[in-house]
């Protein structure tokens, strides 16, 4: 076989590299967008305490390993299956609160930081994680209620492993849509019952939103889940 081309070895090579920079790069996603790191609490102690144990660089790594990692737990493979968006914010500043996302900002709160007693890497880590969810996932055009979407965020940060010791024990809540941790335990009993259920309907979630998603996903109405989810718990199966 004929050696390739002066052109089409350039080529080959400008593949090669463009292959091992998503693969490796922290900033991998920076050709379809970018991350950007703001500490505005600088010179107190949340702020300090930020930088010295997450740091720029230890913040953008999360943000992009996130990202990954939404992406493949709502199955979004192609670009052309994703929210559009260009940049994502991290801001870190004096604020009650721990955090929260608007739009592509995420507002994170140094007093939070300076207060957490225990392992706070791992705490902002599974904020994190919860914020770029909220980034990241499809909303019903803002009708879908507001508990499935902060159960689904608290699903991603439970998938990844990075549950805090504080939630509630699954079986826990009195309604499917309480939102945080009780919805996204509820979440992942649906998901056990239908594997993909979660990335199907949030990319439901990408054009409106109904009710009867549940029924069409899994055969069964919403509340029935839900009992049947309670009684899974209260039997102790």
């Amino acid at each position: 076989m004929a050696a390739p081309s002066a052109a089409l070895f350039r080529f080959m090579v400008v593949l090669l590299g463009v292959t091992l920079l998503i693969e490796h790069s922290a900033e991998a996603v920076a050709f379809e967008f970018a991350f950007e790191f703001t500490n505005s609490a600088q010179g107190t102690s949340g702020g300090d305490r930020f930088d010295k144990e997450i740091g720029k660089g230890g913040a953008l790594e999360i943000m992009n390993s996130s990202t990954k990692f939404i992406w493949k737990t709502f199955r979004q493979q192609s670009p052309a299956s994703r929210k559009k968006v260009n940049t994502v914010s991290l801001i870190v500043e004096s604020m009650n609160g721990i955090a929260y996302t608007n739009g592509d900002e995420i507002h994170f709160s140094a007093e939070y930081v300076a207060d957490y007693t225990k392992d706070v890497k791992a705490e902002i880590r599974g904020v994190m994680y919860h914020e770029m969810t909220r980034v990241w996932q499809w909303d019903g055009h803002g009708n879908a209620p507001g508990g499935l979407i902060e159960g689904f965020a608290d699903y991603v940060r439970l998938t990844a492993g990075l549950a805090p010791s504080h939630w509630v024990k699954p079986g826990s809540g009195d309604r499917w849509d309480h939102g945080y941790e009780v919805t996204a335990y509820f979440l992942q009993y649906c998901e056990s019952i239908r594997p993909g259920f979660v990335a199907k309907m949030n990319a439901k979630l990408a054009s409106g939103w109904d009710l009867g998603y549940f029924n069409a996903l899994t055969g069964k109405s919403v509340d029935q889940l839900w009992k049947d989810y309670k009684a899974k718990y209260s039997s102790g199966t």
